[in-house]
């Protein structure tokens, strides 16, 4: 049994609020869990202190059990210390610019350095 540590959605309609839980990773995301070990409220400031609340020693008892935690939750655990911070993805490469608009940029740039 695979199991993570990540994000259970709650609250209304466009008033999200997130449980941080432990769950079997085949279940679904409102699903069952197996314990709740912390919460998030992306609708409070970042510098909120309330924004994010963690049960570091249950954290900390699940990490060593082989608990993987996922993306945003792993920001959040490298923020509180508990693990290493994750690498920051950089934007998606879908979106740079191709091969022709990179040539152009580059003809465009030397005829404004030799100016």
């Amino acid at each position: 049994m695979s199991v993570k540590i990540r994000l259970a959605r709650g609250g209304s309609k466009k008033r999200p609020f997130y449980s941080i839980v432990v769950a079997d990773s085949r279940a679904p995301r409102d699903g069952a869990f197996i314990q709740k070990v912390g919460t998030y409220n992306p609708m409070l400031p970042s510098d909120n202190p309330a924004r994010v609340t963690l049960n570091e020693e249950a954290i900390k008892g699940w990490l060593s059990k082989g608990a993987q935690p996922t993306d945003r939750v792993a920001k959040f655990l490298g923020k509180a210390n508990l693990i290493e911070a994750p690498a920051i993805v950089e934007s998606p490469k879908k979106s740079a610019p191709k091969a022709k608009a990179q040539e152009r940029a580059k003809l465009a740039a030397k005829a404004a350095a030799a100016e």
